[in-house]
């Protein structure tokens, strides 16, 4: 695609989504706290289709952000200590999503580092990762459900954007999702894109296998 806007651009499914979410901007507006961040990393994960999607075995409390209009922000809790962010696209009610894995930090880096308690780690380690991305944001369920595309960053309140969608995606590289298991070698769901060069980006790590109980 080269060209179209915000608008047409998330009404495609996650997968060709994705790369064109590669240098677009995040920003968030919580507890009076503006951080806008680049995405260097995502990843698409495409609805009932997919079964490392958690709209694979359909819609539930929990996951029906998930099946909410494109531009919807999907934050799920989990391993009882970590929110993770997703922004819903293609059509209303197909689950579509991709995950934001890992950015650059270009404002409020003084309010990523508190939100982090990390005040001393180097800048590109800070949002190196989907759970440290979303805790940078400052985005928990509370921001489950709410939209990228509504609220103005410094409006009162809280407020979400999403903003500078590449027309045509740049240089990426694309490879296996990290840590998601049934991907049959990284072969079936080479869904994972991100910048090259960008050292933000997280590290790969293949899904730990499953152990039979006893």
């Amino acid at each position: 695609m080269g060209s179209g806007t915000r608008e047409e651009l998330l009404a495609l499914d996650s997968v060709r989504l994705a790369p064109h979410l590669l240098g677009a901007l995040v920003s968030s507006f919580i507890d009076g706290e503006l951080v806008v961040v680049r995405l260097t990393e995502v990843e698409a994960y495409n609805g009932s289709s997919d079964p490392g999607s958690h709209a694979y075995r359909g819609r539930t409390p929990r996951n029906a952000a998930l099946f909410g209009p494109p531009g919807t922000a999907y934050v799920y809790f989990t391993y009882g200590m970590h929110h993770c962010a997703n922004v819903v696209c293609g059509s209303d009610g197909t689950a579509s999503a991709v995950l934001m894995r890992a950015g650059e930090v270009l404002a409020g880096e003084e309010a990523v580092r508190a939100r982090r308690g990390n005040s001393t780690a180097p800048a590109h380690v800070l949002l190196s990762g989907p759970a440290r991305l979303a805790q940078g944001l400052g985005l928990g369920l509370r921001q489950n459900g709410t939209s990228y595309l509504r609220g103005t960053a410094g409006e009162p309140g809280p407020s979400l954007g999403l903003e500078n969608l590449a027309a045509i995606p740049l240089a990426h590289c694309r490879g296996p999702r990290t840590g998601v298991s049934g991907e049959g070698g990284g072969e079936a769901y080479p869904y994972r894109y991100w910048l090259p060069g960008e050292p933000s980006v997280s590290p790969y790590r293949r899904a730990a296998p499953r152990r039979r109980g006893t």
